[in-house]
């Protein structure tokens, strides 16, 4: 792969410039197409140590504007990354839709070193590059632009080059006794390169290996790709289509994907039935896994506070266990308007120690939410260690609210099933405990609660005529939230499904669920 990038090109001083004002006027014209688009670009500039990755970044800064460049230089995880899942770093580093993010050192960064010391082995190395491959996916599909730039100098070149610069005394950087460790595995770190970027080189977003032995040739092939690279990736449709619509401030928490495929569905009634029409329709027979659920299981008010205080009691015990053990919890939230989110949150929140953990209610996308992947609100609210963060609402709505009132197309949606069960498994390998809750109740039972809130003085701003106009989707959510269940509940982040007409019912289920799952886990 390599051997083409060590054939001694060079570029001299008049041929160099007489090529760098249109290189530099092409880029400029680029970076405002960037911005026009609205669509992030990913540049990822890796490479041999001494092949000039550091003077080809701040040409970058000369050469375009660089208001409007970010630059990430990716080393040793800090101490708050090191708090999260590794990902999660490179999460926070995406950047916004019509800006250009640079990236020096990336998420191959660490599988290649570590598979070069030994610390994992080959079959390690394939599953984090797996990973890589599949947030770049993400990231293209999401109408991302990604180009990745490998710098190569061979070992003799590499060597001459830290010979000069020790012998250098006003050189920018000293040659360390790292960088000629580094050196000693030069061989093992080509090998591992070699898979690396084999792996990694997907159709939308290749590896271009330059040769970077000569500077001039180097900056001029670097300009050169990118000019090339952004023109083609701006013109090629988005596999997204354009970013995602807002969801309304007052849509209704979603009820997912069908359990059949939309060639076995039939077809939609012009006129779509009420959603008591729509549940008395299932008489003959369970139409979803919700028709499952006994919705007549209660609780009596002696038998409630009893069991409810003896469960946040030992989750409180737990709740301190859990600090001292450093481990961190996500609790997620979803269910019907009025199905009783908030009252669990409560029952749960009671028993924690307010300084250890988030309440995050999602609702329509913020403008900065909307600039990047919709992941990326997620992420950023990710507990440290110790903590514990509850989603009243979550990622879930892709495939729930935005898959039925069209805020995501049907590629978006159906792409969803698999980013999420991708990211809960980070979560879940990261040794988060994560608990997802479906709260179910009867469409009559939903009425019922709607008019008692309008009959209650501070509860009447809590129903609005969106409410009552999704009442008559509640099919369509209702096969929504089937096909969620069906295609997220896993191993590793199985769904929890509360029987909720019965609020005392619920509330315990939900305190005590969580209190298993996290004594399970310490």
């Amino acid at each position: 792969m390599f051997e083409t990038a060590e054939l001694g090109r060079e570029l001299d001083k008049q041929a160099y410039e007489s090529q760098v004002a249109a290189l530099r006027t092409e880029l400029l014209r680029l970076q405002r197409a960037v911005a026009t688009a609205a669509r992030p670009v990913y540049l990822l500039i890796h490479g041999v140590d001494g092949s000039g990755r550091g003077d080809v970044l701040n040409l970058l800064h000369e050469w375009l504007d660089a208001r409007y460049l970010d630059t990430f230089a990716l080393s040793d995880p800090t101490e708050e990354e090191r708090q999260r899942p590794p990902y999660w770093r490179y999460w926070m580093h995406c950047p916004a839709r019509g800006r250009i993010g640079v990236f020096f050192g990336s998420w191959h960064s660490q599988p290649i070193v570590r598979r070069v010391y030994g610390e994992i082995n080959d079959a390690e190395l394939e599953m984090a590059l797996a990973r890589a491959t599949a947030f770049e996916r993400a990231l293209v599909e999401d109408g991302a632009v990604v180009i990745k730039l490998w710098l190569h100098i061979s070992r003799a070149q590499q060597k001459k080059r830290y010979k000069r610069i020790e012998a250098d005394r006003k050189a920018p950087w000293p040659v360390t006794k790292q960088d000629w460790k580094n050196h000693a595995l030069y061989s093992e770190f080509r090998r591992v390169a070699t898979r690396t970027l084999r792996l990694t080189s997907l159709p939308q977003a290749p590896w271009t290996v330059i040769e970077a032995g000569d500077a001039r040739y180097r900056d001029i092939e670097v300009a050169r790709q990118l000019v090339e690279q952004l023109g083609r990736g701006l013109a090629e449709p988005t596999a997204a289509g354009s970013p995602p619509l807002a969801m309304p401030p007052s849509a209704p928490d979603p009820a997912g994907p069908a359990a059949q495929s939309p060639e076995q569905r039939p077809p939609e009634s012009p006129d779509p039935p009420t959603a008591h029409n729509a549940a008395s329709s299932n008489a003959q027979g369970p139409a979803t896994i919700l028709d499952t659920l006994d919705l007549t299981q209660s609780l009596s008010r002696n038998e409630y506070d009893e069991r409810l205080v003896r469960a946040q009691a030992r989750l409180n015990r737990l709740a301190r266990k859990m600090g001292k053990k450093q481990t961190a919890a996500v609790i997620v939230l979803q269910g019907w308007d009025a199905a009783g989110k908030g009252g669990a949150i409560r029952r749960v929140a009671h028993a924690l120690d307010a300084r250890n953990y988030r309440v995050v209610p999602i609702a329509a996308p913020s403008d900065e939410e909307r600039a990047h992947h919709y992941l990326w609100r997620f992420w950023r609210h990710l507990p440290r260690l110790g903590r514990t963060t509850i989603f009243d609402r979550s990622w879930y709505e892709r495939v729930l609210v935005e898959r039925v009132e069209g805020f995501a197309t049907e590629p978006e949606w159906r792409r969803a099933y698999g980013e999420i069960n991708d990211f809960e498994e980070q979560l879940v390998e990261f040794g988060i405990v994560l608990v997802k809750y479906w709260l179910h109740i009867s469409p009559d039972e939903q009425l019922r609660r709607f008019k008692e809130r309008e009959g209650v003085p501070w509860k009447r701003h809590k129903i609005t005529a969106e409410d009552y106009r999704n009442r008559e989707k509640w099919p369509a959510y209702e096969r929504a939230v089937a096909d969620m269940i069906e295609r997220t509940s896993t191993e590793y982040a199985p769904w929890t499904l509360v029987e909720g007409n019965d609020k005392h019912f619920a509330r315990v289920k939900v305190v005590e669920t969580f209190l298993d799952r996290l004594e399970h886990a310490l």
